[in-house]
């Protein structure tokens, strides 16, 4: 499978961190996947694409132009294949199209909007691709909780919660991923409206 991996760019953040998302890359190769993520050479991205290419693991990077230009950040150079599109936009739709399913781990604002982006979709009908949060040191806990008041106050239906799985066990994640596709479901099982 290719697996989109999400996660912070940040080269400032808790080297446990860093450590768990390099075997995270490492297991994806072990069992037979591949990466596809955001092109960025620090933090969790880095750390994704270093532990699968010490395994032997194809890598596609996927990073828009104006990253380099103008210095956002460091982009990643072990990559077998970059793309680099204009658009923060295209950069999204991009990794989607070339996923399989999706890993969450632990990042900042971007890391949250494509979780909810992707997130959505799934709601909406419009994939049904599995998506997995590596919740690291407990980082999601708090998103669980917003999620779980959100349904308590009839703002998500409480069956969104099946649409992921939210696990700090590798094992259990990849399991999860790797299990047969369930059949689509109707919007209006997940959606009011």
């Amino acid at each position: 499978m290719r697996l989109c991996v999400y996660g912070a760019a940040s080269p400032t953040i808790d080297k446990e961190y860093i450590e768990k998302v390099e075997v995270l890359g490492k297991m994806m190769v072990e069992r037979g996947h591949s990466l596809v993520f955001g092109g960025g050479g620090n933090g969790l991205m880095g750390a994704a694409a270093r532990g699968v290419r010490s395994a032997g693991g194809y890598i596609l990077g996927v990073i828009p132009k104006f990253f380099a230009d103008e210095t956002v950040e460091e982009i990643c150079d072990v990559c077998d294949k970059l793309i680099e599109p204009d658009t923060m936009r295209e950069r999204k739709q991009i990794m989607e199209d070339n996923a399989d399913a999706f890993i969450v781990t632990p990042g900042g604002i971007g890391t949250f909007e494509e979780f909810f982006e992707i997130l959505t979709l799934k709601q909406l009908c419009r994939h049904n691709k599995p998506i997995a949060i590596y919740n690291i040191k407990g980082y999601y806990n708090d998103l669980e909780s917003v999620m779980r008041n959100a349904i308590s106050k009839n703002f998500i239906k409480e069956n969104c919660l099946d649409l992921y799985r939210i696990t700090d066990d590798l094992d259990e994640l990849f399991a999860y991923l790797e299990k047969p596709v369930e059949g689509p479901r109707m919007i209006k099982e997940l959606k009011d409206g």
